[in-house]
């Protein structure tokens, strides 16, 4: 299969920056539009809803970046930990526009948002469980850890698929949009099992696989 000319590898560094950059141009834009009252309706729930969706995104990107190599021959795996991190910044984000410009840090109702409403639970606990993700999201953590690294980073499956709940819990009613990034997961659930034996079958079939020349 015919890849896509590779970056130079003296750009990668800067690449990822301005993945980055990119990344949060989004919230960056949301804030103004809130701050100069140009948001629909409700600006907080908004802006907070911009941020969950964004988060949701990213945590997308984070587990496509695999099959779509295997599918496609496109090596995006450099900005795989990149996409990650900025989906937990995302979700900080949007926890923290929850916890204080709408709940204005009345820990009380929060504690009984997150006790009494599901939505609110199942999106805390995808967040605690992106928290020592983020935090081993380096080098010298996947040296530490070892083994452990890959086992803890299959969390993200569990949060993604927890964070697409979420949303479609989250809004009154689901619509195409939610459908779509629930399906999207699925799919990137399902491509767990299906890898190998694909990745078998493209070996066998590939010449420059097979004999050991790619």
């Amino acid at each position: 299969m015919a890849s896509l000319p590779a970056l130079p590898r003296r750009y990668h560094t800067a690449s990822i920056w301005l993945l980055y950059a990119l990344g949060l141009v989004p919230a960056a834009y949301g804030f103004w539009l809130g701050a100069t009252g140009q948001l629909p309706g409700n600006p907080v729930k908004e802006f907070e809803h911009l941020l969950g969706l964004w988060a949701l995104r990213f945590l997308v990107a984070t587990l496509a970046v695999t099959p779509v190599r295997d599918l496609f021959g496109i090596n995006w795996i450099r900005y795989r930990r990149a996409l990650g991190l900025l989906a937990f910044w995302y979700v900080l984000m949007h926890f923290l526009t929850y916890m204080v410009l709408d709940q204005y840090l009345n820990f009380s109702a929060i504690l009984v948002d997150i006790a009494k409403r599901p939505f609110i639970t199942i999106g805390m606990a995808a967040f605690v469980m992106l928290i020592p993700l983020a935090l081993t999201s380096n080098a010298w953590s996947i040296r530490k850890l070892g083994p452990r690294w890959g086992k803890l980073h299959r969390l993200v499956y569990v949060i993604a698929a927890a964070g697409a709940l979420h949303f479609a819990m989250s809004v009154k009613v689901v619509g195409p949009e939610p459908l779509i990034y629930i399906g999207l997961v699925l799919l990137l659930l399902l491509w767990r099992p299906i890898r190998p034996r694909f990745n078998r079958w493209k070996r066998g079939h590939d010449p420059l696989l097979r004999h050991g020349r790619a």
